[in-house]
Order: C-alpha cells, then structure tokens, then sequence
C-alpha cells in the first residue's frame, strides 16, 4: 500500500488484505483558529475494502469533509497513517467530486467530461468511446455541446459524475455531491450513480448528511462524533443490489435501520447544535 503519512510513535502499517483499499491508523487533524488550536479528528482507525460503497455520517463540524480531504491528499494529517493500495496499471488514484458546481463553465458537456483523460493523454478514440458511454449513462448524450451556463443544477452535478466515472479512478471521493438538490432530481441522480457503480464497483468514499442518503446508497456506513471526530459506530447496510431508491425506502427494514443510525447520530447532532450556540453567545459577550 501506499503510506501517506507516518508519525514518528507508531510502528510500520501491518500487512493488509487484498481486498482491503484504505487504512487509516491513529489519524489526528489539528488546527489553529482565532490562536486556539482545534481538534478536527482524533485518534480514528478505519478500514475501507475494495470495490466497497463507504458512506460518513455526522454532525456538522465534525470533520467528515477534513477526513475526506486527507484521504485526497489536500490536507495534510497532523500525526497517524493512511495507506492506500496503489492503483493498476495507469490509472489515477481518486476523484473527487464536490458539494457545489466544480465543472469548468468556459467548456462543453463534452470537454468537461473528457477532461481527465484529456489531461492524461489517452488516444481520441479512446476518449470518444469512454466519455460517450458515460454521458449516455447519466443522460446528457444530448447536451454534449452545451456550457455549464445553459444547465440545471442536477444536470451540472450529472456532468461532474460523468467525468468522474471517465477518468477511471481507482477510487471515488464524494462530499455531498447532492446536497444541493430539489428532492426529485436527489432521488434521480441517486439512482443513476448506483446503477453505475453497479457497472463499475469503484471503491467509493461518500459524505452526507442524510441518513436516508446513506443507507440507500452505502454497503456501510459510519457515525462519526461531534468534534473531535471519531469513529461513535459503523453500521453494515444489509440490502441486496442493484438497488431501486423508491423500492428499497418502501421497506420496514429500511426504516428500521434509519431508526437505529439516527439514534446513534442524535446525540452527537445535539451536541454540535450545543457548542454552536455557546461559541455564538461567546462572540456576542
């Protein structure tokens, strides 16, 4: 595997499984706010096999996003270890995708979606057929030629997803890549992405704040504390696939087990809210 960051207190990472794609041992993140230093994650150990759907729950503040973040390497951990399993072949590591539009609006459907393997350099041919079939999947074949501009929010996050999917990561990032969404076009797009990790079964990495979300979308999903976040519970989603979104939330074992995860994630919601609003008194004193 590949080790990403290595405290000086901790032994070398154990030998891993085959099937297992990311380790994370110890994983401290700290920072400085208003000259305090801050605790955003503390001590967390996780284990995320290959080809697995992982989704995160918790409180806002909580760090979700920052863990997230580690594991794309755009923040650096303030002590424990991450390792990762080294993608086949030429393949990129990860892709994220992001809560808000993170397409290029001065390129098409098409450019955008096309872009990692662009940038990469892969044959046109190869591009055509990859990018086509993708958009073909998330619906867009008909807009390949439109800007950013000239779509709906639902549509812009298809094209992130699409272009996602034809880079070919080795593993996919998600930070509430619907949160922004009407209802209709979240339900949609959620049964479009799992009808395509269907297809693909990339190691996924999925936040949100929705329960529901989680449990429809996830083969496991964690709780994670108020700050400082760390690991409260993991739970496994025992729903067959291929999922239906509307099938599945028709179930009474669906409800119950959104009734067991809330339960476990109301205390730590209720504590933020808690902190949240001493730190907002504070600043007005």
């Amino acid at each position: 595997m590949a080790n990403k960051t290595v405290t000086a207190d901790l032994p070398p990472p154990a030998p891993t499984s085959p099937s297992e794609r990311i380790h994370v041992r110890e994983l401290v993140k700290t920072f400085t706010r208003r000259g305090s230093e801050v605790t955003a994650v503390d001590r967390l150990d996780l284990q995320i096999r290959t080809g697995e759907f992982f989704v995160i729950v918790g409180p806002s503040g909580c760090g979700k996003t920052t863990l997230l973040r580690m594991l794309a390497g755009l923040e650096t951990p303030s002590g424990g270890v991450i390792d990762i399993a080294e993608p086949g072949g030429d393949l990129p590591a990860h892709s994220m995708i992001f809560q808000g539009d993170s397409i290029f609006p001065w390129m098409t459907v098409w450019d955008n979606a096309a872009y990692g393997l662009t940038m990469r350099r892969r044959p046109k041919a190869e591009i055509r057929e990859i990018v086509g079939h993708y958009l073909d999947k998330t619906g867009l074949t008909r807009f390949a030629r439109s800007y950013p501009h000239e779509l709906s929010g639902g549509m812009r996050q298809r094209v992130s997803i699409a272009r996602a999917f034809s880079n070919d990561p080795d593993i996919l990032l998600m930070d509430e890549p619907f949160s922004a969404l009407d209802e209709q076009n979240k339900t949609l797009l959620q049964d479009e992405l799992l009808r395509i990790w269907d297809e693909t079964k990339k190691t996924v990495v999925f936040i949100t704040h929705s329960v529901d979300e989680a449990v429809t979308m996830g083969d496991r999903v964690m709780v994670m504390t108020s700050r400082p976040g760390r690991v409260k519970k993991i739970v496994d989603v025992p729903f067959e696939r291929p999922r239906e979104v509307l099938e599945l939330r028709a179930q009474p074992e669906y409800g119950e087990l959104i009734h067991e995860i809330w339960g476990s994630l109301r205390s730590e919601v209720l504590e933020a809210q808690e902190r949240e609003q001493l730190a907002s008194l504070r600043g007005r004193s």
